[in-house]
């Protein structure tokens, strides 16, 4: 078996080693605190029937602990200058395999076909470089994807608009597309210090655990989603005042206060309060206003 490489001191010693850069624009920060990545392996509840993808393996750290407690490991990592390091770190890990590529480009369906066997719960596991961590979350959730959890670590503020409920301040637009499709919880908080380069912000480890069913059933998912996001265009805004700024036509008011009053919503309130429930009683019956 390899050695572990999670250490400040090895890090150090394989990217000078190879003579490796970061790159800023990649958003590269390795993790070098082995108790976290064990517990990363451990909130995901990886076991030896797990399947994995793992997002931005970097040089390897996480991906040996995966693959010492997982059935197989799939890396996907965008950086190529990588390769020489991950042939060295993984070497003797049978049950991982490489690809290059960006996880927001490749067929991860095609993947999947190739690496899992028909029928696989797979669980993504990955450190996520903060400037794509929305997008790709959506794309893993709204891909119809056969994964059971999503446990990544990600910006500490962002983790909390996450699993924000209605009434927070880190509630918002985000917080419902993913509470809609997942349900997720904070694991643990992780400090800067442990990451080379150390980044800017603190970050945490979230769980999602993908639901089976939606947590609301709707008419239209792309009419809830654009009554979600108009009720949020201007925070202070009132309920009212952000869907006719944003959705609606001054002629339409008289009609939209009165789907309001249906529901039960007072239009005084702001999108900020309502829950998941409310908003798709409420996008149900805008979808069939006149």
């Amino acid at each position: 078996m390899n050695k572990r490489i999670s250490s400040p001191r090895q890090t150090q010693d394989i990217i000078k080693q190879h003579d490796f850069t970061f790159k800023k624009s990649l958003g590269q920060n390795f993790l070098i605190d082995e108790n976290i990545l064990s517990n990363i392996v451990s909130a995901a509840d990886v076991t030896d029937a797990s399947y994995v993808i793992e997002i931005g393996p970097g040089i390897g750290a996480l991906t040996q602990l995966l693959a010492e407690r997982a059935k197989k490991v799939v890396a996907i990592e965008i950086d190529e200058r990588l390769k020489p390091i991950l042939f060295k770190t993984l070497n003797g890990h049978s049950n991982v395999t490489v690809r290059f590529g960006d996880v927001l480009k490749v067929d991860l369906h095609q993947i999947i076909k190739e690496e899992f066997p028909d029928g696989a719960e797979i669980k993504v596991i990955a450190n996520l470089p903060y400037y794509v961590t929305t997008p790709i979350l959506m794309r893993l959730l709204t891909s119809q994807l056969p994964i059971t959890d999503i446990v990544v670590m990600i910006q500490k503020e962002v983790a909390e608009r996450l699993e924000a409920s209605p009434g927070e301040k880190s509630y918002g637009s985000l917080s419902i597309a993913v509470q809609y499709m997942a349900e997720p919880r904070i694991m643990m908080a992780v400090p800067k210090t442990v990451f080379i380069p150390q980044p800017n912000v603190d970050s945490a480890v979230i769980r999602l655990q993908v639901r089976k069913e939606k947590k609301v059933q709707v008419m239209s998912e792309d009419f809830f989603f654009k009554v979600v996001r108009a009720s949020f265009g201007q925070r202070r805004k009132t309920l009212m005042n952000n869907l006719m700024n944003n959705l609606y036509t001054k002629d339409q008011k008289a009609s939209l206060l009165s789907v309001l009053e249906e529901v039960s919503i007072d239009p005084k309130r702001r999108g900020e309060t309502l829950s998941i429930e409310e908003f798709g009683k409420l996008a149900d019956a805008l979808y069939t206003m006149k």
